[in-house]
């Protein structure tokens, strides 16, 4: 019996991961509609497991359940964007404060300040790498901050904002800037500068949230097919092989 829960419990912690791996790649986009049935076909898994998965995803906002007529990518409600945004902003600037208070530099700093300093532009990273780096970043400055429940709320914040902010990096001049003021924001940390380092953190996610008010579901969609078909030619390349 045992086992058999264990072996449920896997399968519905591969169907969410996946499906969350769907919507954070725009595979599924904001309204999309799919039944339990769709998901089960394609993931070769059992209801039981797929529902779960569903549920759990509805529960951290990503999906929606219809009346009679299955399931929905959860639609972005901007308005609640703008707001996570505020508060995100209010942890950071915090955590700004926090870090220059304390008596030793902590070592994330140091090992920040080498990532988004390097050496010639040649260095920098890229596409999905960069928008990872550029997520720590804001979550190690928190962490580093040490006050643990101010990280955990930081973190639900990001995971709600993670899909949304992936579109800030699809053009390069939004990359190059990122690069740029995570090194200001470091360099005034380093010194000692808090309200310096706060003011121009403010700035670094203010300059992103307006990006991402100029996102539009057609925005998306052009996102969703570029990934698409990089995944066809990554495919074709790989059956040549």
């Amino acid at each position: 019996m045992k086992t058999t829960t264990k072996r449920k419990a896997s399968m519905a912690d591969r169907v969410y991961e996946a499906l969350k791996d769907d919507i954070f790649e725009f595979r599924l986009i904001p309204g999309d509609k799919f039944s339990e049935g769709d998901v089960g076909a394609r993931l070769n898994a059992s209801r039981t497991p797929v529902r779960e998965a569903l549920y759990r995803l509805q529960r951290e906002g990503y999906v929606d359940v219809l009346f009679r007529s299955g399931w929905q990518v959860k639609p972005f409600d901007f308005e609640q964007v703008e707001e996570l945004y505020d508060l995100r902003i209010t942890l950071e600037r915090a955590a700004m404060h926090k870090i220059c208070a304390l008596p030793e530099e902590p070592q994330t700093l140091r090992t920040l300040i080498a990532i988004w300093n390097p050496d010639h532009p040649s260095e920098r990273a890229v596409g999905s790498t960069v928008r990872a780096l550029d997520e720590s970043f804001h979550c190690d400055l928190v962490a580093a901050a040490g006050n643990r429940e101010m990280t955990r709320i930081h973190r639900e914040i990001t995971d709600r904002l993670r899909i949304i902010r992936r579109l800030d990096f699809t053009r390069d001049d939004r990359v190059d800037a990122t690069y740029i003021e995570h090194a200001h924001i470091l360099e005034a940390l380093r010194t000692g500068h808090a309200s310096e380092a706060a003011d121009r953190l403010t700035t670094h996610i203010r300059a992103s949230q307006k990006a991402v008010r100029e996102i539009t579901m057609e925005r998306i969609k052009e996102a969703a097919e570029a990934h698409k078909s990089g995944q066809e030619i990554a495919q074709k390349v790989t059956t040549k092989q």
